[in-house]
């Protein structure tokens, strides 16, 4: 098997591949249907309505990331993502109903998405620690490209696939087809072979909270891992807000386009997902990604016309998906088995949660100031925390560049050591 895709000669991991592939396909469907439902009928294109609705939905990722990353730990993965998929299934359809029945209010969708984003709290570390039960410690990082790469394949097919049903059909079928969507991972998850499952062993005792952030705060490198990833989470992803926005109020586009808009940055983000199959995952790949974020969202946000904020999306996707998926395969391969789940539940905490104060404060620039600057922020702040961070290492490590001026040019980079231990103070 290709290399890319080594991970799928595990049974175990190739039935809940596919399952989660078709129930990524529907979420991007009912994210796009939503967002538009909100746009388009509960509001008068109102950016703050749209920033609550996705701040609820993170919310809770921030309040109970300790609680579910204790659950991850504790009990059987699979038995959570059961409990939590099927709570999903029953949000989306009752927001179908309601939409369908033509009874839908503005809290109706402020109190489906806060229940969403508390199964989906306790779901996340759950589902990216069982990653590494159903494969062994070589897939690992190969395993977790390949779930951003369906994530993203997901995202290249439903919100395309969802401006049509929602141009041909209206809003109530595409909610109707991610409530179905559900069935196929619940199936999955069913169908696992558990005598195959590699579990490891289960945290006992109290004080399992306070352990899991001690273990975090004495290691530096997830530390600085997670804080660029904060920043990034917090003021660059948010364009499941920003694109709608520009597709509304700068380019003045309809849905079909507006769903189009989020399968073209899918493009990037899937190349992203399938490249960082093939590679360890390396501290200066995720600096990398993150300067390169910065220059797209810069074009992005400049961009004059419809075309070029389409073609500059695929860069950004690019990008984005390469910090995100090298910084989650650094976390899970670097820190210890039965502490796993309650990493990765901060992780997604810093990650995600700081998504209910930065999704509001990010809508209320869009009224105040547009829909450019939603962008224009994050591309601010990611820069920031780049520059930051390439600071700190040329002063941590004495890094010295210099040039010479022969036949080729050259530039070469030096690794200084201080010659005395007073010389280091």
């Amino acid at each position: 098997m290709s290399p890319t895709f080594h991970s799928l000669g595990v049974p175990n991991y190739r039935r809940y591949a596919s399952g989660a592939l078709v129930s990524n396909i529907g979420t991007w469907m009912g994210r796009v249907a939503q967002d538009w439902l909100v746009l388009t009928v509960l509001t008068d294109h109102s950016a703050s309505a749209l920033g609550i609705v996705t701040g609820l939905q993170f919310l809770p990722f921030l309040i109970l990331a300790p609680l579910a990353g204790m659950i991850a730990d504790r009990f059987p993965k699979r038995q959570i993502l059961l409990w939590t998929q099927a709570a999903l299934l029953v949000t989306a359809l009752a927001l179908a109903v309601l939409t369908g029945a033509g009874v839908v209010e503005l809290w109706h969708v402020y109190a489906l998405a806060l229940l969403q984003g508390v199964a989906t709290a306790i779901d996340n570390p759950s589902r990216q620690a069982f990653v590494s039960e159903m494969v062994d410690h070589d897939h690992v990082a190969n395993a977790v490209a390949l779930n951003s790469a369906s994530f993203n394949l997901g995202r290249l097919l439903g919100p395309g696939v969802a401006g049509l049903v929602i141009a041909w059909f209206g809003l109530a079928p595409a909610l109707y087809i991610n409530a179905i969507s559900f069935v196929f991972v619940l199936a999955a998850l069913l169908r696992i072979d558990q005598r195959s499952l590699q579990p490891v062993p289960r945290a006992r005792g109290k004080g399992q909270i306070r352990e899991g952030l001690r273990y975090v705060r004495r290691r530096p490198d997830l530390v600085l891992i997670m804080s660029l990833v904060f920043v990034l989470g917090t003021f660059g992803m948010n364009f499941q807000m920003t694109m709608a926005l520009m597709s509304t109020q700068v380019f003045h586009k309809g849905p079909g386009e507006f769903g189009v808009l989020g399968s073209i940055m899918a493009v990037g983000s899937l190349s992203a997902a399938l490249m960082s199959a093939r590679r360890r995952p390396r501290m200066r790949v995720l600096v990398v990604a993150l300067a390169g974020f910065t220059v797209s969202t810069l074009l992005l946000a400049t961009a004059p016309t419809f075309e070029l904020f389409a073609i500059y999306l695929v860069p950004t996707g690019l990008a984005a998906l390469t910090a995100l998926t090298t910084a989650n395969a650094l976390v899970q391969m670097s820190v210890t088995p039965v502490m796993r789940g309650r990493v990765m539940a901060l992780y997604m905490a810093i990650f995600l949660g700081g998504t209910p104060v930065g999704a509001p404060m990010i809508g209320w620039i869009g009224d105040a100031w547009g829909a450019r600057w939603t962008i224009a922020i994050g591309t601010i702040t990611v820069g920031l925390s780049v520059a930051a961070v390439a600071l700190w290492f040329a002063r941590r490590h004495n890094v010295a560049v210099s040039f010479q001026t022969q036949r080729r040019p050259r530039m070469r980079v030096r690794f200084e050591r201080p010659a005395t231990p007073q010389a280091a103070k």
